[in-house]
């Protein structure tokens, strides 16, 4: 693959996905590993390292894809791509979107989009729990569904903040998966 081919996969990306970094994950999956750039296994880390590091979702993991395909031009080419059509789409839409907001046809494709956005979030989400949650022979991996499930209920039920989340995950991490010597 030729690096403009690389930024034209992370635009094509950035165009078609409608709802933000978690609606672009089944996209970038399908896209990578289809083209044999990464393994489902790189991609999930992908979406795992994007989470953690600062800024955007889609942004970092732009950047974490085109760095491990092509070094720091690849990072450079593949973030200018994902991010270009939003750019281009968020300033055409601003121009006309205020004046309209309120009209029924704004708002009628805005309520039959959110679902759109829903279900590929959870796709997303489907798609990236399965290869964490079950070894290769489809048996559970237990401690990352206890992780799993205790992050879960945290977030659901006692409202705990993201990062305390994330650092206790690192911590379960740690401890649960890290070799002691």
């Amino acid at each position: 693959m030729l690096i403009i081919e690389l930024f034209f996969m992370f635009f094509k990306i950035g165009l078609f996905s409608i709802g933000g970094g978690y609606a672009m994950i089944p996209l970038m999956q399908q896209e990578l590993v289809g083209a044999k750039l990464m393994t489902m296994t790189e991609v999930t880390d992908m979406v795992a390292v994007s989470q953690m590091t600062p800024g955007p979702i889609a942004v970092n993991a732009a950047t974490f894809a085109g760095m491990r395909v092509y070094g720091l031009p690849g990072a450079i080419v593949a973030t200018v791509g994902v991010v270009l059509p939003c750019a281009i789409v968020s300033l055409v839409v601003a121009k006309f979107f205020f004046k309209k907001m309120y009209s029924p046809s704004v708002q009628g494709v805005l309520f039959g989009i959110r679902p759109t956005v829903i279900s590929l979030i959870a796709g997303a989400m489907v798609t990236i729990a399965i290869p964490l949650l079950f070894t290769g022979s489809n048996i559970i991996d237990v401690r990352a569904m206890i992780i799993f499930v205790g992050v879960f209920c945290l977030a659901i039920i006692k409202d705990v903040s993201p990062f305390k989340l994330i650092a206790l995950s690192a911590i379960l991490g740690l401890l649960f998966y890290a070799p002691i010597y």
